[in-house]
């Protein structure tokens, strides 16, 4: 879905629904009340089976449609299918959508949904006093409560009396709806997500035309199971309009202030990582190739780049990780944009195929969706732990340049930034996503085409060396004075014939050598021409001339600009700087970082950039760590931001 908005502003990133004013609707038949509020955190959560993600998706596809700014947060888990209503298999969506500029999906929730026992065990401990729970009271009954330690009903001993507790019976409510079918009780049941959805559209007034058609396109093949989701999405928005339990419904405006004026519409990282693969290969002039194993979380670029055909996209789903980039490199050599997809444990699988990337000096991005390690670790939870594996994960003296979006959108532009790189410098590129950019969503402005980039290279095409007696030859490793890259000669270009392999080069003639002193000039030369690459200065923003500096890098941006936010409307002045570039660093960084009086690093690691910094600059960055597979908290942040000031 795309809209049009207009005109920024700068307004807090907010942790709760505040209400803005009450109104009673006009025109209502019930006269029920109606009340603004500029912000709302909603978390979806049930059993792995219940359609908890497709169920906040199509909410928020209705937000976007709507034009409120919005951040998401899918929750999966781990197993492809755990046992039905155990804590393992809980999967939650949250949503933060707003009437001004955000940028997290929100510290806690205002309102959650829980369709069973386990869904709202794994998730109270989050919810604020006060907020909204909508609970499938259909259930909580023995069993259910058993298995994940509920010795009476939480929805009669009290232990919910902070909350405003909204007992729905949604699978008999949905059960009932969609009773002149012919459905099984289990049939009718699977469209139980949907009477939820329709609850929650009409207690927020989500536009629902979308979700109505997506269902029908859905089910195109089942047209009678179309019908039912429709009717079941219908039966919830009509329980909400009727029953006496629900006596408020709230509007959030649409974020007509929040960006500059365009088209947008609601992205993931992983799609607008996607996107930004074709688009470089396109302004490069170039066929796109991606040679890739599936691996949570990177394997929805492999499914959506396999639709891409037309762009001049070829994809292999390859055997293993050595061969998805072995391929990979393959094709860049032949003169394709060269790109393998994985997450950490892939990456160490790819690193001897990386390293014989780096010898030959030839493009190839290497797209990284980080998750929680070591070995599998955490497959579907997020983390940032790979700075260091990029940095130095290969035998020998193998430098490659590393670039990190820093939101959902951003991943688009960091893709055509690493795709700028490795094309015009000759060299594999890490691109450093995670699994909070991957699967988050947010609003995405779709740039004019004629605003990209131009990434057209030119490959060999003739003798660039004459010897001493006149004869005119092709050297693979005579490099531009400029960019220090060496020539890319597509096989089988006559007279260009050239040798490659993972053995040391000589310089310039490319034949092997095992001189010594020649083998320090290539170690020096690799080195030099990757800390030759051109990337902009380091940004700070700091309007208080502060004496302390948050420093990011990656997905850490929203919950470090959040808190940095709160603390500027509190009185207390922070700089904040977030770097793309991790290698190189911008030029500018080790005189920013010694402009402060202290740097604060906070990291989804034990603190791998702050290792980095203090190395290569001697300055005593303080790193705050995390861990846990989610991303921060803005108030967390925010208290050791403030701590660390104040010390």
């Amino acid at each position: 879905m795309t809209s049009q908005v207009s005109s920024p502003a700068e307004q807090a990133d907010g942790a709760g629904g505040a209400v803005v004013g009450g109104q009673r609707a006009p025109g209502t038949p019930d006269g029920k009340e109606v009340r603004r509020l500029d912000r709302v955190i909603i978390r979806f959560a049930g059993d792995s089976g219940d359609g908890m993600q497709l169920t906040g998706d199509r909410f928020t596809s209705e937000t976007a449609t709507f034009g409120n700014d919005l951040s998401t947060l899918p929750n999966f888990p781990a197993e492809i299918r755990a046992p039905a209503g155990t804590l393992p298999g809980v999967s939650s969506f949250q949503l933060h959508f707003a009437d001004h500029d955000i940028l997290t999906p929100g510290d806690a929730p205002n309102v959650l949904v829980a369709m069973n026992p386990a869904a709202l065990k794994a998730n109270i401990a989050d919810v604020p006093r006060g907020a909204e729970i909508i609970v499938n009271t259909d259930e909580f009954t023995k069993r259910p409560m058993a298995k994940v330690g509920y010795e009476t009903s939480p929805l009669e001993d009290g232990s919910l009396a902070a909350y405003n507790l909204h007992p729905v019976p949604l699978t008999t409510l949905t059960v009932e709806a969609l009773k002149d079918f012919g459905l099984s009780r289990k049939e009718a049941e699977r469209s139980k997500n949907m009477f939820a959805l329709g609850l929650l559209s009409w207690m927020y007034h989500r536009p629902t035309e979308a979700t109505e058609s997506f269902l029908r396109q859905k089910f195109a093949k089942k047209p009678e199971i179309a019908e039912a989701n429709i009717v079941a999405f219908r039966a919830g928005w009509n329980f909400g309009e009727t029953t006496e339990d629900f006596a408020v419904s709230y509007e959030v405006a649409p974020a007509t202030q929040a960006f500059p004026t365009g088209t947008y519409r609601n992205i993931s990282g992983n799609l607008a990582l996607s996107y930004g693969l074709i688009a470089a290969s396109q302004q490069a002039d170039l066929p796109l190739y991606l040679g890739s194993y599936p691996i949570t979380p990177a394997s929805d670029i492999l499914h959506e780049l396999s639709k891409h055909k037309n762009f001049g996209v070829r994809t292999f789903q390859a055997e293993d990780e050595i061969a998805g980039i072995g391929a990979a490199l393959g094709a860049a050599f032949g003169g394709a944009l060269g790109v393998t997809t994985t997450s950490g444990p892939g990456v160490a699988l790819k690193s001897e195929t990386i390293g014989l990337a780096v010898s030959l000096e030839l493009p190839l991005l290497i797209v990284d969706i980080q998750r929680g390690g070591p070995s599998t670790g955490l497959p579907t939870k997020t983390e940032q732990a790979d700075l260091l594996q990029a940095m130095y994960g290969r035998n020998g003296e193998a430098p490659v340049p590393i670039v990190a979006p820093r939101t959902p959108a951003d991943c688009f532009d960091a893709a055509l930034d690493a795709a700028r790189i490795a094309l015009t410098y000759r060299t594999p590129v890490f691109l450093l996503s995670d699994g909070y950019l991957a699967n988050g969503s947010e609003p995405w402005r779709i740039p004019d085409v004629a605003d990209l980039p131009d990434l057209k290279v030119k490959f060999a095409t003739d003798p660039n060396h004459t010897l001493a007696d006149g004869t005119e030859v092709f050297w693979p490793y005579k490099r531009d004075p400029e960019t220090l890259a060496r020539p890319w000669a597509v096989p089988g270009t006559p007279g260009l014939e050239h040798r490659i392999g993972g053995i040391e080069k000589q310089d310039g003639t490319g034949n092997i050598s095992y001189d010594p002193a020649n083998h320090d000039l290539m170690v020096r030369t690799r080195q030099a021409k990757i800390d030759g690459i051109e990337v902009p200065d380091l940004a700070v923003d700091d309007p208080d001339g502060a004496s302390t500096l948050v420093l990011g890098w990656g997905s850490t941006y929203g919950p470090i600009t959040a808190a940095v936010r709160r603390l500027r409307a509190a009185g207390i002045p922070v700089a904040q700087a977030h770097l793309r570039h991790l290698n190189p660093f911008p030029r500018n960084l080790g005189e920013a970082l010694r402009r402060y009086e202290k740097v604060v690093v906070p990291e989804m690691n034990l603190g791998q950039l702050a290792t980095l910094i203090r190395a290569k600059y001697l300055v005593d960055a303080r790193s705050y760590n995390q861990v846990n597979g989610m991303p921060f908290k803005a108030e967390q942040l925010a208290k050791v931001l403030k701590e660390a000031i104040d010390d």
